[in-house]
Parts: C-alpha cells; sequence; structure tokens
C-alpha cells in the first residue's frame, strides 16, 4: 500500500473481522509499503508460534499446516541458512524461501496460505496450497491502483477494494517478478492429457494412510468429521489405527528411559462427530462405524428449523450463494459450533474423494473414459469454489480447522494417474470401485462390508431427507413467479435459476418472513 502507515488502523479494522478464524491471538507488522496482520488459531507450537512471525531479514504471515516443517528445518541447519526462533510449523516456509526462493511453495506439503515479506528488497511473495483447500482472495481498489490486497475472506476485502478474485490455487504470487507462477503442475492436469498406469492397490492404500498419518500432526485436542459414508469412515478407521498405535508406543515410552516423550498431543481414544435430522441416515451409518472403530463418538442433532435460523449467519460466513454449499454448510456449521465448544480445534474430514474417483453418480453417464477424467480434472481444479470453500470456512467460521486428507499432493497424484477405465461405474462396478477393493482386506477389515460398499449419499441428504424439502417449501411458498420475472438490477450479472436460489440470494427479511 503506497501509504501503509496511514493505512495501519484500517488494516487492524478489516483483520478483526476474521477474529473467528484465530481467536487465540493477534499480531501486525509494517514496514515500508507493506502491512501484515494475522488472527491466529493456535495448532502447533502453541506457546511461541504467534504471527506475523518477524525475523531481520523476513516477515510472515501463514493460515494452515506445512506437514513437513521438521523436514526443512533440519535442512536450513545443514545448509547453514539458519535455525529457527520458533516451535510453529509456519516458519518452514521461512527456511523453505532461504533456499529455495520464490520456488518456496513448491517444496511444501500441507495446506497454506502465506504472505512472505522480504524485507532486504521489499519483496513480496503471496501463495497458496495446490488443491486450493485454504481460502485466498486478492483484491484491487481503482482509486489506489498502486495498492494490492489479499485476505482469507472476501469480507475483508469488499470494504476496500473494488475488484476482487479468488486466487489461484498452486500459484505463487511475486511482486517483483511475474504477478502469478504455477509451481503445482503435474501430468494430470496437462490438457488431453490421458493417465495409462494401472491401479496398484497397494500403493493407493498405503499413500492414503500416509496422507492421515501426516495430518495428525496436532498439540491440541483433534477428531474426525464422520458422516457414515465410505468417506470418512475410511478416514476415521485409519485414524483410530494411527492413535491407537502412537498412545501404546507412548504408554511403553512412559515405563522406559528410552528417548523424550513426543510434544504432541496424545489422545488414547480417537474421537469422532456426526450430524443430522433424527433418524437421518448418516447419523445411524456413523454410530454403527464408530462402534466397530472403538471411538470415542459423538452424534448431534439438529431441527429444519434450527437449520433455516442458521442460513444467514452460513452464507455470511461461507460467502457463497451456491444452493448446493448452502445446503451442505450448514449443518457442518452447526457440527463445528459443538465440536469447538467440545474443546476441539482441529478434525479430519472426508472432502475430495469423489472428485478424484469419480464418485457422484452422474459420473456413470461418461460416455468414454477420455471423458471421465476430463470431469474429473475440472471437479478437481473447482474443488476450491465448492467443498474445500465449505469445509475450510464452515469449520473456520467456530475457530475449527478442518485437514483434508484425500486432497494430500501426493496421494491425488497417485490417483488422478490411474487410468481411468479402472475408475468407470459399469453395472458390476459400483462408484470408488477402486478405493473400496484398495480398502478391502478382511483378514484385518478397516470397515464394516454394508459400510465399505455402501452407496453414496450426498451429504445434505444423509443429514436427512427433510433438510433439503423444507428448503424447497420455503422457497415454493415465498417466491412468486412474479418475483422470479422482476429480480433485483445487481442480480443481473448472476441471476438465480430456482426459487430456492432466489431465497438463499435475498436478504434476511425474506428468510425471516418465510
Amino acid at each position: 500500500h503506497p501509504e501503509a502507515q496511514a493505512f495501519k488502523q484500517e488494516a487492524l479494522r478489516l483483520s478483526s473481522v476474521l477474529s473467528h478464524r484465530g481467536p487465540d491471538s493477534a499480531g501486525c507488522f509494517i514496514e515500508g509499503h507493506t502491512i501484515l496482520c494475522h488472527e491466529r488459531l493456535a495448532i502447533v507450537g502453541l506457546q511461541n508460534g504467534e504471527q506475523p512471525i518477524v525475523q531481520p531479514d523476513l516477515a510472515l504471515v501463514a493460515n494452515g499446516e506445512i506437514y513437513n516443517h521438521e523436514a526443512l528445518r533440519q535442512e536450513s541447519t545443514k545448509h547453514d541458512l539458519g535455525g529457527s526462533q520458533t516451535d510453529s510449523d509456519s516458519e518452514a516456509i521461512i527456511h523453505a524461501y532461504r533456499r529455495y526462493g520464490a520456488k518456496a511453495a513448491h517444496f511444501l506439503d500441507g495446506i497454506f496460505s502465506f504472505a512472505l515479506y522480504d524485507r532486504t528488497n521489499g519483496r513480496l511473495i503471496v501463495a497458496r496450497d495446490p488443491m486450493g483447500v485454504t481460502s485466498l482472495y486478492q483484491g484491487w481498489n481503482s482509486n489506489a491502483s498502486d495498492a494490492v490486497f489479499f485476505a482469507s475472506e472476501l469480507k475483508a476485502l469488499y470494504p476496500v477494494c473494488d475488484y476482487i478474485i479468488s486466487f489461484p490455487p498452486g500459484h505463487t504470487f511475486d511482486s517483483t517478478g511475474m504477478p502469478y507462477q504455477k509451481f503445482y503442475n503435474p501430468q494430470w492436469k496437462i490438457p488431453k492429457h490421458i493417465p495409462s498406469a494401472p491401479v496398484d492397490y497397494i500403493l493407493l492404500r498405503e499413500s492414503f494412510e500416509e496422507a492421515i498419518r501426516k495430518r495428525l500432526m496436532s498439540d491440541v485436542p483433534y477428531g474426525v468429521l464422520l458422516s457414515g459414508g465410505l468417506d470418512s469412515s475410511l478416514v476415521a478407521s485409519i485414524a483410530a489405527r494411527e492413535v491407537a498405535k502412537v498412545s501404546g508406543r507412548q504408554n511403553r515410552l512412559s515405563h522406559s528411559s528410552e528417548g523424550p516423550p513426543t510434544p504432541q498431543v496424545i489422545q488414547s481414544r480417537l474421537s469422532t462427530f456426526s450430524i443430522g435430522l433424527k433418524g437421518s441416515p448418516d447419523t445411524e451409518s456413523a454410530l454403527k462405524v464408530a462402534e466397530f472403530l472403538g471411538t470415542d463418538h459423538h452424534t448431534y442433532h439438529f431441527t429444519c428449523e434450527e437449520g433455516i435460523a442458521a442460513l444467514s449467519d452460513v452464507i455470511y460466513h461461507i460467502e457463497t450463494y451456491d444452493v448446493t454449499s448452502i445446503r451442505a454448510s450448514t449443518p457442518m456449521y452447526l457440527l463445528s459450533k459443538h465440536i469447538k465448544a467440545a474443546g476441539y480445534k482441529m478434525v479430519l474430514s472426508g472432502e475430495g474423494s469423489d472428485e478424484i474417483f469419480g464418485g457422484y453418480l452422474y459420473f456413470g453417464n461418461a460416455p468414454s473414459p477420455e471423458a471421465f477424467q476430463q470431469e474429473l480434472v475440472r471437479r478437481v481444479n473447482e474443488l476450491h469454489f465448492f467443498d474445500c470453500l465449505r469445509a475450510h470456512k464452515s469449520t473456520m467460521a467456530w475457530g475449527l480447522e478442518a485437514r483434508v486428507p484425500f486432497l494430500d499432493k501426493q496421494f491425488v497424484d497417485v490417483a488422478m494417474s490411474i487410468d481411468p477405465r479402472e475408475k468407470l461405474i459399469t453395472g458390476s462396478r459400483i462408484e470408488k470401485h477402486i478405493l473400496r477393493k484398495a480398502f478391502d482386506t478382511p483378514e484385518q477389515p478397516y470397515l464394516p462390508n454394508e459400510i465399505l460398499w455402501r452407496q453414496k449419499e450426498q451429504f445434505s441428504d444423509g443429514v436427512g431427507y427433510g433438510w433439503i424439502d423444507m428448503l424447497k417449501a420455503i422457497a415454493s411458498a415465498c417466491v412468486t413467479p412474479q418475483m422470479m420475472a422482476s429480480q433485483p438490477k445487481h442480480w443481473t450479472d448472476d441471476p438465480p435459476a430456482t426459487k430456492e436460489a432466489y431465497v438463499t440470494q435475498h436478504d434476511d427479511p425474506l428468510l425471516t418472513s418465510c
């Protein structure tokens, strides 16, 4: 910003709008034309991980988790690039930058959005993780052409920006070089490329187990969002095994003098959480899975009326009018409130599987393997507009972080490099057949057969069909054909196509009157 000092108070005010994301502490750094503000949710490095992280040559603000932070720290020490000042995993971004410069993001394994200021040359580096699991936006003001703004949510930008974009996942912004550089461009993303690798069930299983293992990095209590469907149940199953391993190893260490205890939180049993209307398919299936796995399970019920009452808050937090996203975000938002109140700060969730394996039932209509693959790529490329946005913002509304192992970079590369013929839905092959088969190990079962081979429910359907029915009924009762025909002028760029979309896109009075 050309007048950074004068803008400081406004920057602090805008940052405080996002305090729900980071209720533990707040900080600000200002130098030259750069302001970095941060609202912190402390999960790793609780005692000394406040942000911005300021060092003599660099300053950093970051959201997310860097799973390979220990390796990056060791690499930095090995090459005499400086030691660590904090226990925060985010500091690894500084280590990566010192060695790799603007290409640092390529060497990060995790979910992240960060802004790093090089104090030596006035350079600003901004990057977003490959799948866009964390949210990040960039904005400009036509009356201040020399200024550029970044924030995790739109609500911190729209008061000062008249043009805003969703920052592209897998890209780096460099204020001194090419504005955007793609750091994640695997072969499967190349247009018209059709993978030909046969499915390796052992590789598929082990790479997913590793994706979950690395995401259990935490200094605070955590759990798993368990719907009872295939994806979340697999996450819970593997996480439960890992928790049991760590707990057993810690018990053995407590009776031995061999080595220091791990600094990370130790749980004797995995916690799982589900939500739905009473009698919903998800809560019943989730309970079966929890009993099979022996987790500490928590079931929450909501009413349609509670869901309707929360709609305006949900839309405020997720910042989209997409009907499907709102349907699914509402129960997730309500569940996150309960989880945070119970003392948890981090959960694992099952988003991404349907996009990389073709789990949506319409994939059964694919006319060819090539078309199937192209649709997979399109869905993965748009995850940050839909499922990632929903999972990230519905939970962060309450200061709860969602980690999504199906979107682990290494696992995605394994899954998306498989010949699409292996993923086709046919008369004899249910959706996500290869994923189910990879974990179909009768000698040491991950899940009961009725769950492992259960056909997919949409999340908003699985929580109870009455939820969708009520949304549609309210829209039908409140929105007349005349209202649909004479929509507000400011909707012309993206007019609602259905009555339900009209209700969610309208203001609060319409919701309350309905």
